[in-house]
């Protein structure tokens, strides 16, 4: 379910006006998404009243629960909706009768027929959206799981909870910004107690934790924030949703290198047994890790010619996950075709993960041609100065993980979590998450936040050096097709 384009200036009006929201669906399961979510809007400062007939008259989060929203006795500004698409029309029917100002659908929650019916009541809709999600997107949360906010920052970020005596007036619509301003500012933002521009190194392994109820909101995963630098790093933040934001990809993680990228993909996708298709027109490097190393954690490469697409159809097994092509082939420069294969693995319900270290975005973009993660090892064009290693993995958002019960890994309770599922709890960006939140904490493969400050500073050149690369390589090419030695 793509979501629907709401301006941030929208988003961040209705989360900045309303106070009081009924939570219809509220689970009293601390690890569901509705409780952690009422408890975050709590601490942001909304008094949020939870909605669940079969807990009616208990007590929740320090609130009475209720059996409607009929039942409130007190005004409602908006109804956030835990409920399948197609019990939210009722739903409306009561937001309606009590005078609520807006209806919000939790993600994956859609019903056009029932929003139609609050708008011409006057009641605003948000469909497919999560109120935490977007409070964390606006407030800068969001981007410190190397998410990319689609936010060019020229001021430290503000909560929507900000009430500004003078608020700064927001476009009507949200702002396209190109590649090289992006390659410069996304992801970063001036330091908020000294207004200082460039991004710091964050040379640090742990954070303080306010209490010991925002350490355990941490470490489940129910709040935003820096737990420990194996994990997450406000520098290393940084590149990835730089990253992100060049590739059009919705979240990025970050590793020590490119094949440690590579790993984090794998391990967060595969069981011992399962299989997975790749080109056999791939660095040197990675046919040794796909075809030797990974057979020794059970899993199967089965090597194929990219150069027919078809080829790909031809050797899918019923154990396979994934496809796996390099853009432009290191080194022998052999181009594939994303679309074809893409639309090949998609038919199979599987994931194309795309090396696109060569091209890199500036060149080309696979998400436009239908991959669905894309990887890069930083060390080469990103880093640009052979300065520092790394490597990084970027999901699109739009792969459905949940259709087949093929990968039961972002659909099912994840035991390291109590159970906490990837895919419902974070939606399209679950995947980085689920590598960033497992393979990264247990395998540990981290980038260093020197090298991520190096990275960051050579991808502020990388369309100047991708330029100058391919002016060269024409040059080089028009001197030798008219050579006599190379005709």
């Amino acid at each position: 379910m793509d979501p629907i384009p709401y301006t941030d200036a929208k988003l961040r009006r209705i989360l900045s006006s309303v106070r009081t929201i009924a939570m219809v669906g509220a689970s009293s399961n601390w690890n569901r998404p509705s409780y952690f979510v009422m408890k975050y809007l709590q601490n942001k400062g909304y008094r949020v009243i939870p909605v669940n007939p079969g807990t009616a008259g208990k007590e929740q989060l320090g609130e009475k629960i209720y059996a409607s929203l009929r039942d409130i006795p007190e005004p409602v500004d908006m109804v956030d909706v835990f409920r399948a698409s197609d019990a939210v029309g009722p739903i409306v029917d009561d937001a309606i009768a009590i005078g609520a100002k807006v209806v919000w659908m939790q993600l994956g929650i859609r019903n056009d027929a029932a929003a139609e019916v609050a708008e011409e009541a006057g009641i605003e809709v948000i469909m497919n959206r999560c109120p935490k999600i977007e409070f964390g997107r606006l407030g800068g949360e969001l981007s410190w799981s190397g998410v990319n906010s689609g936010i060019i920052r020229n001021r430290a970020p503000e909560p929507p909870t900000a009430r500004r005596i003078k608020p700064r007036p927001l476009p009507d619509t949200n702002v396209t910004y190109g590649f090289e301003t992006r390659a410069v500012h996304a992801g970063a933002a001036p330091d908020p107690a000294t207004g200082a521009r460039s991004t710091p190194i964050y040379q640090t392994t742990a954070y303080v934790f306010e209490d010991v109820d925002h350490a355990a909101s941490l470490f489940n995963l129910h709040n935003f924030g820096y737990i420990y630098s194996r994990l997450t790093n406000p520098t290393v933040a940084v590149l990835e949703e730089r990253v992100a934001s060049l590739e059009g990809g919705r979240a990025a993680v970050a590793a020590a290198s490119g094949h440690a990228a590579q790993f984090l993909v794998f391990a967060t996708m595969l069981e011992p047994g399962d299989e997975f298709l790749a080109s056999r027109n791939l660095y040197g490097g990675s046919l040794t890790q796909f075809g030797l190393s990974f057979k020794k954690l059970g899993w199967t490469c089965h090597f194929v010619d990219p150069k027919d697409p078809e080829n790909f159809r031809r050797a899918l097994t019923p154990k396979c996950k994934a496809i796996f092509v390099e853009s432009l082939a290191n080194p022998g420069g052999v181009i594939v075709d994303i679309k074809a294969i893409a639309g090949i693995a998609h038919d199979a319900g599987l994931p194309l993960i795309v090396d696109n270290t060569l091209a890199t975005p500036y060149l080309c973009r696979p998400f436009e041609h239908g991959a669905d993660i894309v990887t890069h090892s930083t060390t080469k064009f990103l880093c640009g100065h052979g300065n520092s290693m790394g490597g990084i993995v970027v999901e699109s958002g739009r792969f459905d993980w949940a259709q087949g019960g093929k990968f039961p890994s972002m659909t099912e309770p994840e035991p390291a979590y109590h159970g906490l599922r990837f895919y419902e709890n974070f939606g399209d960006f679950a995947f980085t998450t689920k590598a960033r939140a497992v393979a990264l904490r247990d395998y540990g493969p981290s980038m260093a936040p020197m090298n991520a400050f190096l990275t960051i500073t050579g991808v502020e050149t990388l369309h100047v050096r991708m330029e100058r690369h391919c002016a060269n390589a024409q040059a080089v090419a028009e001197f030798l097709e008219t050579h006599p030695k190379v005709a």
